[in-house]
């Protein structure tokens, strides 16, 4: 699995997606792009990966597309729409990028050159605030966790396992 991070400026998300798409499609590469401010970590994503991967080997898959699963898992949650908050979307904004299986270093070179993606560094850069509202994490709650926001977020993409 390989993640990149960058700074993107999308004028047209759908324009955006459909590239990401057509790099999936031509490489064989599972891709799913992540307002990087969402993210708190590698192992964030590590984590969802591996989870989705687990679940759609066990045939208990929420979406039929990888990728999907992929944010769904991230996002700790089951609905598509509201998963896809943490996703990219118009503007200038750090992005992360999942790319895993196929070509990932075709698919890496394609995505820098055809979205205009500026290497930047973006993991670690979470907003605090935004992830707290995003995975509804409260002071009592991150108090009791000693502080440890990236803890609570990998709880909630854990426990979406449990919550079928």
């Amino acid at each position: 699995m390989r993640v990149l991070e960058a700074q993107a400026t999308v004028s047209d998300l759908d324009a955006f997606i459909a590239t990401v798409g057509d790099v999936s499609e031509e490489t064989g590469a599972t891709i799913q792009a992540f307002d990087a401010r969402f993210v708190v970590g590698r192992d964030h994503l590590e984590l969802a990966v591996e989870l989705a991967d687990r679940a759609i080997a066990r045939g208990n898959e929420i979406a039929r597309d990888r990728a999907v699963e992929f944010i769904l898992y991230a996002s700790g949650r089951r609905q598509i729409e509201r998963a896809f908050e943490m996703g990219v979307s118009d503007g200038t904004h750090p992005v992360v990028i999942i790319v895993d299986g196929g070509d990932e270093g075709a698919a890496e070179t394609a995505l820098f050159d055809r979205l205009e993606l500026e290497p930047a560094t973006t993991l670690g850069e979470y907003d605090e605030s935004l992830v707290r509202d995003f995975f509804d994490v409260g002071d009592a709650e991150l108090t009791a966790a000693n502080g440890d926001l990236p803890a609570l977020v990998k709880e909630r993409v854990a426990l979406l396992t449990v919550e079928r």
